[in-house]
Parts: C-alpha cells; sequence; structure tokens
C-alpha cells in the first residue's frame, strides 16, 4: 500500500467505535478498525457456554431502539449502513426494590409511572409532575434535531436555523444538573433519594452530579422510544454494525492489539501494533478510554495539558462484579420483570457492591438459554483494589464469597433461586480489564466533584491534531445510546476534516 494505508484506523471495536467507523465507511471512507478481543462489541458484546446459555457482557436494558423521532440512535445508526434487528419491546423499564419499602415499576407507560410513585408521594404530586415535565422539555429539544458534531460550525449553523427554539433551550439546560432542578420542585428526603437512585442505575452518581441533558434524554425516552432488547442478545448490535461495516467495503481485524499511536510533528499518522507491523492512517479514532489513550497508547512526554486537567475534574467510574447465573424456569416468580435494581439501605448506594442491577433478558428472548431456563445475570459496582494482589487461592475464594452474599441478597426477590441453580459464573473487576482492554475495568467517566453539567464533557477531537477519541470518555457520557451520540459525532467530525 502507500504510505497512508487508510483513511480512518479506529483502535477498538466497542459501539462508539463501531458507529464512527461504519458511518465514516458508508460515506465512502477507507476504514480499519482494529480489536484486541475475538468478536466485537466491548461491554456490549456476549459470550456463549456450551451449557447452551449466551450472557451479554454488560447491561442489557437499551435505549435507542424506538421508531421514530431523532434519539433513536441505534436504529439509525444500522439503518445508515443498511442493517436492522429484530428487537422485542419491555413494557416496565426497571422494577426498584429500594430501602422504606418502596417497591415500584418504571412503565413504558408514562402516566402509568407517575401514578405509581405519586401513591408513595401523593403530597409531592405537583413537584413530581413538574421536574419530569422538565426532563421531556430537554428531551423535546433534542428529538427533532439531527444528532452530530457540536464542534462542526456548519451542523451548528445549519440546527439553529431550522430549530432555533430547542437549540437555546438545550443551551439553557447544558450547565444543569439533574439534582439542581429535582430539588427546585421537590422536598421530600425520601423522595430526592429515589431521583437518586434513578440517575445512579446508568450515571453511576447521584442526581446532583448527573448532568439534565442526560437525564432529560433517559427519564423520557424510556417512555418515548421505550426499552427495546435485540433479539439474539445485546451483542447482536455489534454483530450487525460489522456486517454494514464489511458490506460498505471497509474491514475489523480481530485478535489485533495496538500498542502505540504514532505520532509525527504533533500530529497522529498511524498505529503501531503487538506483532511490530505499523499502519498508516489520515486520522486515528480511539475508542479506548482517556485514561489508556494518553497513558497507554502515547508516551507520557506527550500527553496534552488539557487532558491533566480533564482528569482533575473527572474520575473513573467502578468496574462491576458479575454473576452470570443459569436458572430453571421454575426459580422465578411467574410475574417477574426482566430488570431490577435492589438496595436494602440508602447509604449503601454508592458503596462497593451496594446497589445490585439485575438482568432477566429471556423472559423477553427465550432463545438465550436452554428450554425451561432463565438467564439472570446480577452486576453491582465494584472497585479494582478490591482485588488487587490477591493470589490464585484468594482471588477464587473470595470471588466464591461475593458470589454467595449476591446470590443470599437475590433471594429476597426469588426465594427459590438457590434451589433452581443450574450455572454459575463470576466476573471481577480484573475480568473486565482482562477482555475489555479497559483501565481498571472502569465503565468510564463519572465527576470526581460536582461540575457544570455537561460543559466539562470533551468532545471527539483531541489536542494532538488527527486524534479522535470516541466513547463514553466522550460528550455525552456513559449508555449505549449515549456511545452512540458519540459515535455520529465524531465520523461527522471526522468526515468534514477529510472533506468527505
Amino acid at each position: 500500500m502507500s504510505s497512508t494505508d487508510y483513511d480512518v484506523i479506529v483502535i477498538g471495536s466497542g459501539i462508539g467505535g463501531l458507529v464512527t467507523a461504519s458511518q465514516l465507511a458508508a460515506k465512502g471512507a477507507n476504514v480499519l478498525v482494529l480489536e484486541r478481543y475475538l468478536i466485537p462489541g466491548g461491554s456490549a458484546g456476549y459470550f456463549d457456554r456450551d451449557s447452551g446459555y449466551r450472557f451479554d457482557v454488560g447491561a442489557s436494558m437499551i435505549f435507542g431502539f424506538g421508531d421514530k423521532g431523532t434519539t433513536n440512535l441505534l436504529t439509525r445508526a444500522l439503518d445508515g449502513v443498511g442493517m436492522s434487528i429484530e428487537t422485542i419491546p419491555d413494557p416496565v423499564q426497571v422494577h426498584y426494590h429500594l430501602p422504606d419499602g418502596l417497591d415500584l415499576k418504571v412503565h413504558k407507560d408514562y402516566e402509568k409511572f407517575l401514578q405509581e410513585l405519586i401513591a408513595y408521594f401523593p403530597h409531592e404530586e405537583k413537584g413530581i409532575r413538574q421536574f419530569y415535565d422538565e426532563c421531556w422539555k430537554v428531551f423535546n429539544c433534542l428529538n427533532v434535531m439531527e444528532l452530530l458534531s457540536l464542534e462542526e460550525l456548519g451542523y451548528l449553523t445549519r440546527v439553529f436555523f431550522q430549530h432555533p427554539f430547542a437549540c437555546l433551550g438545550l443551551v439553557k439546560y447544558l450547565p444543569q444538573n439533574a439534582g439542581d432542578i429535582a430539588r427546585r420542585y421537590i422536598h421530600d428526603p425520601q423522595l430526592l433519594k429515589f431521583i437518586d437512585a434513578e440517575c445512579y442505575i446508568w450515571s453511576v452518581v447521584p442526581a446532583d452530579r448527573t448532568p439534565m441533558i442526560n437525564a432529560g434524554m433517559v427519564f423520557s425516552d424510556r417512555h418515548y422510544g421505550g426499552i427495546n432488547y435485540p433479539k439474539g442478545g445485546v451483542g447482536q448490535i455489534a454483530q450487525k454494525l460489522v456486517e454494514g461495516l464489511e458490506k460498505a467495503g471497509s474491514q475489523i481485524k480481530y485478535k489485533t492489539r495496538v500498542t502505540e499511536i504514532l505520532i509525527e510533528n504533533n500530529r497522529a499518522v498511524g498505529v503501531k501494533l503487538a506483532s511490530g507491523e505499523t499502519l498508516r492512517a489520515k486520522r486515528v479514532v480511539s475508542n479506548a478510554t482517556r485514561w489508556d489513550t494518553f497513558e497507554k497508547l502515547l508516551p507520557a512526554s506527550q500527553k496534552p495539558n488539557s487532558e491533566t486537567k480533564w482528569q482533575q475534574r473527572y474520575q473513573q467510574s467502578p468496574s462491576f462484579l458479575s454473576l452470570h447465573l443459569g436458572v430453571k424456569a421454575e426459580a422465578l416468580p411467574a410475574d417477574v420483570e426482566c430488570h431490577h435494581i435492589l438496595l436494602e439501605t440508602w447509604d449503601e448506594m454508592e458503596a462497593e457492591q451496594g446497589t445490585i442491577f439485575v438482568s432477566i433478558p429471556t423472559l423477553l428472548d427465550p432463545s438465550l438459554a436452554p428450554e425451561g431456563h432463565h438467564i439472570v445475570h446480577t452486576f453491582t459496582p465494584s472497585w479494582m483494589q478490591e482485588w488487587e494482589n490477591l493470589s490464585p487461592s484468594e482471588y477464587k475464594a473470595k470471588k466464591e464469597a461475593a458470589a454467595n452474599r449476591l446470590i443470599d441478597r437475590l433471594t429476597q426477590l426469588f426465594p427459590n433461586l438457590i434451589q433452581g441453580l443450574d450455572y454459575q459464573e463470576v466476573g471481577t473487576p480484573r475480568t473486565h480489564r482482562r477482555f475489555l482492554g479497559r483501565e481498571n475495568g472502569t465503565y468510564g467517566p463519572i465527576p470526581a466533584r460536582k461540575l457544570p453539567g455537561l460543559l466539562g464533557m470533551p468532545f471527539n477531537r483531541t489536542a494532538i491534531a488527527n486524534l479522535y477519541c470516541v466513547g463514553d470518555s466522550t460528550f455525552p457520557g456513559q449508555g449505549l445510546n449515549a456511545v452512540a451520540f458519540s459515535g455520529f459525532a465524531c465520523a461527522h467530525r471526522v468526515a468534514v476534516d477529510l472533506g468527505l
């Protein structure tokens, strides 16, 4: 090949990286995706077991598969490369089991959810409606405009003239956090803790550190586009994006680990692989975390000051302790919902292994388990330091003890769980680091302190020319639909820079 082998090299095949790559390929760019693992998807990947179970690596509560508006970014990403996925709608986003007897479901039907919440807090009916209605204002602003790069002046000018009031509305909310707005309308301390839990289950921080833009998107889209599970498992999203990428004439290489981003004259010009091979490109996009990108793939001497400052504002979110269970169908109550949150005491919400997230995707897609069985995927936040410096036997024993504690807690929801156990596998932050290639197994950045909404989140361009970042380390942050947004924005910015 010539001195520049590709238009764009994308490091990593998480959803942000794949949306970037596939959208660029659809525009005619020659793109190469480099993935260190055997399959695409990163934390939106999957793994099969001989016992007949197909497990999702991460969460199975999926936004972005709606069929209307502009915030259905997964639908749009697949459609952009001529792909689609059959999805199964879930009538309930999540069933909360919280302290003080707060047990309620977030129904897709908005009014049904509000009525259930108001039944617990009748004295706060007005405040509840005002807060969630304010979330709709944010969502409605987002949902009329094509979501592309906020770094591209032509797009900003065009979208402002098309939707001036929506743009002004978003500008108002950009520096605000959900907790500030909730406290404007709501005064009951327990209800405010519930709003904290509503934010924590996807932002991993309470409401006062959760940007209002993100809250507006999540708290409204669950009632608008809804929660829709991809038939065949979450891993199908990445598989279909790769299929579309390849149909558009670009390619992905697996078992190919990038060890260095090559810089010449302060410009990214390509990558070096673990094999020693070098590949050159006009643009390089990193779907690794910012910590991995600027501290491992680049020499420390070349770390831009802007990244040092960013790390003072944001810290790594925890990783997760994951418990993948196969259970007999009779182990679960007949009327059980797909997604659950279990928390016994409010003080433990942000604690190590405090909040438990539960997904039972086989309630929506039975094909993921042997007949007459279900998957119960349980995960709880856990920090890498809890799992370091252990001997193999200590590590194994600690994993077993943690799994047993989780199962004991789950019996509050599923009393017959232990008798119905058929398969069990545990993953720790070390597992996430090993398979996902993410510093400390982190699932992305969280504010180190209270910040002004989303204003501190960087966009896709970096201080190094021709090097871009995509994924949860960039605007607008964590979550599958959020990293798809990041992917659309990055592809748009790179395409403009390449003159496509």
